[in-house]
């Protein structure tokens, strides 16, 4: 693991431990690299509960709940997807605080309103209504879901500093 992603963990490791919060992820296009990352960080049992990886919009319904009608209106890669999967991760996990990302990482895939590159977040907290994003990334498969992962960890600090 990179300097920054081991950085990232440390500091959101720090930032939840000193609040007594746990941690769950619910990942589409990034196959699991958040909880990759943070539990790489030793202690991490401590603050982090589960990662979802939820790549299929099957997947996204059976586990997290997200409504097809969502899926159908909207698309797997969009903020209201993204938000359900939060409110789902909650649901599902011993957490107080979830982050989510559904996106378009590429070489294939992408459409004229939603590029290789495209990226939704999530990130809330138990009893809160989630907070989303979108982002475009440049770069290959590998430079997306990396960007991804930083900004997904990077927006969290930000969010609940």
């Amino acid at each position: 693991m990179d300097a920054r992603l081991e950085t990232l963990s440390r500091l959101v490791g720090e930032h939840l431990q000193s609040r007594g919060w746990r941690l769950a992820t619910a990942e589409s296009c990034t196959g699991g690299w958040v909880a990759e990352v943070v539990t790489a960080t030793a202690g991490s049992s401590t603050w982090f509960d589960c990662g979802f990886i939820t790549y299929s919009n099957d997947a996204k319904c059976a586990l997290l709940g997200v409504s097809p009608m969502t899926l159908a209106r909207h698309g797997a890669v969009s903020e209201q997807t993204t938000a359900a999967m939060v409110k789902g991760t909650l649901e599902r996990a011993e957490a107080d605080l979830a982050l989510s990302i559904s996106g378009v990482a590429g070489p294939t895939g992408g459409s004229a309103d939603k590029p290789v590159g495209t990226v939704c977040f999530g990130w809330g907290r138990t009893g809160e209504t989630p907070g989303t994003a979108t982002c475009h990334f440049d770069g290959d498969r590998e430079s997306v879901r990396y960007q991804a992962v930083v900004f997904a960890l990077e927006e969290l600090l930000r969010r609940y500093a």
